[in-house]
C-alpha cells in the first residue's frame, strides 16, 4: 500500500469521519498565519455557516468551527481586518479536521513551534490536515507534506518550486483530497472544498444550500480545473482547460503534446480529439497561441528586450519570434511596442481648460 493509500485508510477509520454525540456533524479548528488571506478563510467559514443550522440563522447545530491560538492575540489579515481566536490550542482529537490558511508569499516563515507541535500531534492522531490557500505551503515547512500532492495557485506555481524542494506542486485542480491532507488553491476554491467536506458529513442538500446562498455555482469536485491567466482562448471542456493551464505553466519551456497529455494522464490522440472539438485546432497551435499572446502582453507592457521575450516565451531567438508575431498579428514586436509607448503617452495627456 502506497502513501496516499495509507492515509486515506487511516483517515477513513479515525474519528475524523463518525459523527459526534451531541449531533455535530463536522467541526473544525484553525489556524491562521500572520498576514492570512481573509477571502479563503471567510468563504471556507461561511459554508459551515450556512450548512449549520436551517435557513440563515448561523447556529452552529450541525458544524461548528474555532479559530485556535496559543496567544489568544488578535490575527491581522493581508487585507488588514484582523480576526479575534476563540479557543487556545488544546487537544485536536476534538476536531474532525484541522485548517491551515496561508497569507501572503514574502511572510511564509513558518507557523511557530507551538502550531507546529500541535499540528504534529493532530497528524499522529490521524486527524486530516487541510492546507488553504498558501497553507499548503506552511504544512511543508513544519514537515507534514511528505509523500503528499499539494495543490497550489497557478499564480504560485513557480515560488512554490523554487522555495519547497523535495513536493511536486499541482496547480491544475481546484482542491486535492489526499486522504488525511486536503490542500486548495484559495479563494473561491475554498468555499468548494468546504462544500465537498459538508457533502461528506452533512449532506448534499446542505452543502448546496450553502453555495447557493453565497451565490456559487454547484460543488465543484476537486478535478476541476483551476481559472488561469486568460489568453483568448475559452473552452468549457475540462480536459483542454487543465492542458491550457499546464500550457501556461509552462510558457518558456514548451512541451510536445506526448508530453502534456502524459502528465494529464489522457492519450496523445484523446487530448487531441478534445482540443479538435472544443477549440476547432490543434494543442500545438492553442500553444502557440498562448505563447504569442503573452509575448505581445511583455510587449506592450514592459521594457524586456524582445531578445528576453522570446526566450521567456519559449522561442529560439528573437528572429524567430519576430517571423511567428508577425504572422500572428501582422506586426513585428517593435511596431506593437511603438503604438502601445504613443497610445501610454496619449493616454497621460491631460487637456487644459480656460478658467473662464
Amino acid at each position: 500500500m502506497d502513501v496516499r493509500s495509507e492515509s486515506r485508510a487511516s483517515a477513513t477509520s479515525s474519528g475524523a469521519y463518525r459523527p459526534r454525540r451531541n449531533g455535530v456533524r463536522l467541526s473544525v479548528g484553525f489556524i491562521l498565519d500572520k498576514r492570512f488571506t481573509l477571502c479563503a478563510f471567510a468563504n471556507f467559514v461561511d459554508v459551515l455557516r450556512l450548512a449549520a443550522d436551517e435557513g440563515d440563522r448561523s447556529r452552529p447545530i450541525m458544524c461548528n468551527w474555532n479559530v485556535l491560538s496559543d496567544t489568544m492575540s488578535a490575527i491581522p489579515s493581508s487585507s488588514g481586518v484582523s480576526v479575534q481566536p476563540n479557543e487556545r490550542l488544546g487537544d485536536p482529537a476534538k476536531f474532525d479536521y484541522i485548517v491551515v490558511v496561508g497569507g501572503v508569499m514574502d511572510d511564509l516563515t513558518g507557523l511557530g513551534a507551538n502550531y507546529t507541535a500541535y499540528l504534529r500531534k493532530a497528524a499522529a492522531a490521524g486527524i486530516p490536515l487541510i492546507g488553504l490557500c498558501t497553507g499548503g505551503f506552511l504544512l511543508h515547512k513544519a514537515g507534514l507534506m511528505k509523500g503528499y500532492r499539494c495543490c497550489v495557485s497557478w499564480f504560485h506555481h513557480a515560488d512554490f518550486l523554487e522555495q519547497f524542494d523535495g513536493l511536486d506542486p499541482v496547480s491544475d485542480q481546484i482542491f486535492i483530497d489526499d486522504g488525511d491532507r486536503l490542500t486548495c488553491s484559495g479563494g473561491a476554491s475554498s468555499a468548494h472544498l468546504a462544500a465537498y467536506l459538508v457533502e461528506r458529513h452533512v449532506g448534499r442538500a446542505q452543502a448546496s444550500k450553502s453555495l447557493h446562498i453565497m451565490i456559487i455555482d454547484d460543488a465543484m469536485r476537486p478535478e476541476k480545473p483551476q481559472p488561469g491567466v486568460s489568453m483568448d482562448i475559452s473552452t468549457r471542456d475540462p480536459m483542454v482547460m487543465r492542458a491550457l493551464l499546464l500550457m501556461q505553466q509552462n510558457i518558456d519551456a514548451p512541451l510536445s503534446v506526448g508530453e502534456l497529455a502524459k502528465r494529464m494522464g489522457h492519450s496523445k490522440r484523446q487530448l487531441e480529439r478534445h482540443f479538435r472539438s472544443a477549440l476547432g485546432a490543434s494543442p500545438q497551435a492553442a500553444f502557440l497561441q498562448i505563447r504569442l499572446t503573452f509575448a505581445r502582453h511583455l510587449i506592450e507592457t514592459t521594457d524586456k528586450l524582445v531578445a528576453a521575450v522570446a526566450v521567456e516565451c519559449g522561442f529560439c531567438d528573437s528572429s524567430h519570434l519576430s517571423r511567428m508575431f508577425r504572422q500572428r498579428f501582422d506586426s513585428t514586436p517593435q511596431e506593437v511596442r511603438r503604438q502601445a509607448l504613443l497610445a501610454a503617452a496619449a493616454a497621460s495627456t491631460v487637456p487644459e481648460f480656460d478658467a473662464a
